[in-house]
């Protein structure tokens, strides 16, 4: 210990990795070593396992008719096994019948119990095979086979001598890797070290006051680009308010200097129904007519599109929502509308989330004032509003059995003034689920739908928040 305390730190690093790593090193080699040596050795006993079934039914015709000549004969066959000591035939009754011995030192038991037939034995550097000699599905005999596990003992060198090469370049490589990268790490702790020694021996301290002149010249160029990030923060903070500044003037003249005209164009439509009526023919009212439609239209677009760009400006409160009880609230308006329609309601209770309210009533409003208007074709319809699991997601949904769409565009569902169904067919602007989309995202989820043509559709929506209270089913 005395002499590792006056090791330098790269020796003392270098030592440490060489040490981590051969220890690392040796219990893998060990583990392989091991659990080779165990595979190899039952190897072994099934292939004596083997033959002894082949030399006990090749002498069955001997035990039968009491030929022990031809059995040994059937025994010497394994010669050809060099690992083999002594192998013998014995009579049902456990009495020796037929013998072979490698050598005239190979002993045989005189006498063997039937009760050991089909057992595998080591026994200290012998392993031992007993197998049973089965003829017409009755035991007939038994077969021995004593076998040394010199190779097994091979094997073990041959495996060692691998793995003393395989430490030795592994321990190579570490030494190496650790002289390579080892001054990396060394070099500034030594260096550090020498300067303390020098403080503390010489008194001198303009070392340190070097360092920390660097330190400070790093914080100084820190604090610059902080500064400088803040003041692009701040130029494009101004330049945000400026052009919110500038949608809000062009929202005031779209919503002025485009109503005025068509206030006036509608107004003197109907000024003209009104007044020259009896000089118009029927194609006269019908134009003007189409014209007062028209401009209604145009103005119904402009207040969908203010109402659109006004959703990203407009500041979120958000707080717990009991959204089942927000949708049975405007269920119930859709039901006052026209209390005639047969449409069934269903509305999940116990469903709440956070979000904004505000917001979360438009969200319900287009979607269930959509479910209302496709399934209008429908003598009697049913819509829901509840929560699962899609796509792996819990949401929100709201389904209904109208008229559906081809899937095949849900692409286009959630742009502006993209419409799916003709003006003859459904009315509206196709506004709603694009500012229904962005409601979705300014909470931080989103949506998608699901649909067939003529079999209703289905809404998932997202608030970035879990659904809670009973939510999923």
């Amino acid at each position: 210990m005395a002499k590792t305390k006056d090791y330098s730190i790269t020796k003392k690093l270098t030592r440490m990795n060489m040490l981590v790593s051969g220890a690392a090193l040796l219990m893998a080699c060990l583990s392989f070593v091991i659990y080779d040596l165990f595979t190899f050795r039952e190897a072994i006993a099934r292939n004596l396992s083997i033959q002894a079934r082949v030399a006990g039914s090749n002498s069955v015709t001997a035990l039968v008719f009491s030929d022990p000549h031809s059995a040994e004969n059937t025994l010497s066959a394994l010669k050809a096994a060099p690992n083999v000591i002594s192998a013998g035939i014995y009579s049902l009754n456990g009495q020796l019948f037929a013998s072979y011995r490698r050598d005239a030192q190979a002993q045989l038991p005189p006498t063997i119990s039937p009760d050991k037939a089909g057992s595998r034995v080591f026994e200290d550097s012998d392993v031992i095979v007993t197998d049973p000699i089965v003829f017409q599905g009755k035991p007939t005999g038994i077969v021995y086979i004593r076998s040394d596990l010199q190779m097994l003992y091979i094997q073990l060198r041959r495996y060692a001598s691998i793995a003393a090469c395989v430490l030795a370049v592994s321990l190579w490589t570490a030494l190496m890797l650790s002289s390579m990268f080892g001054r990396s790490i060394t070099d500034p702790i030594v260096h550090l070290a020498d300067v303390a020694f020098i403080v503390s021996r010489d008194k001198n301290y303009t070392v340190f006051n070097g360092m920390l002149g660097q330190i400070e010249v790093r914080d100084a160029a820190l604090q610059s680009a902080q500064n400088q990030l803040e003041q692009r923060v701040d130029e494009r903070t101004f330049q945000l308010a400026a052009a919110n500044e500038e949608l809000e003037s062009f929202s005031y003249s779209v919503s002025h200097d485009l109503r005025a005209p068509l206030r006036t164009i509608d107004g003197f439509s109907h000024a003209l129904l009104e007044d020259c009526a009896d000089r118009l023919d029927d194609t006269g009212r019908t134009h003007l007519n189409r014209i007062r439609a028209a401009t209604q239209r145009m103005g119904l677009l402009i207040d969908d599109l203010l109402n659109l760009s006004r959703l990203s400006r407009t500041e979120m409160h958000t707080q717990s929502v009991d959204i089942s009880a927000l949708a049975s609230a405007i269920a119930n308006g859709l039901q006052e509308g026209l209390p005639r329609r047969g449409v069934e309601l269903r509305i999940r209770n116990g469903l709440r989330t956070l979000g904004d309210p505000g917001l979360l009533r438009v969200v319900l409003e287009n979607l269930l004032g959509n479910a209302w208007k496709f399934t209008s074709t429908h003598e009697s319809a049913l819509i829901e509003f509840g929560a699962a699991v899609s796509n792996g997601k819990a949401a929100f949904f709201v389904r209904d059995d109208g008229a559906g769409f081809d899937p095949a565009y849900a692409d286009r569902l959630f742009g502006a003034f993209q419409r799916l169904h003709s003006m003859t067919e459904f009315a509206g602007t196709g506004i709603g689920l694009a500012t229904v989309q962005r409601i979705v995202r300014r909470h931080g989820g989103e949506i998608w739908a699901e649909s067939a043509v003529g079999r209703g559709a289905t809404f998932y929506f997202t608030l970035g928040e879990p659904v809670f209270e009973g939510a999923l089913p």
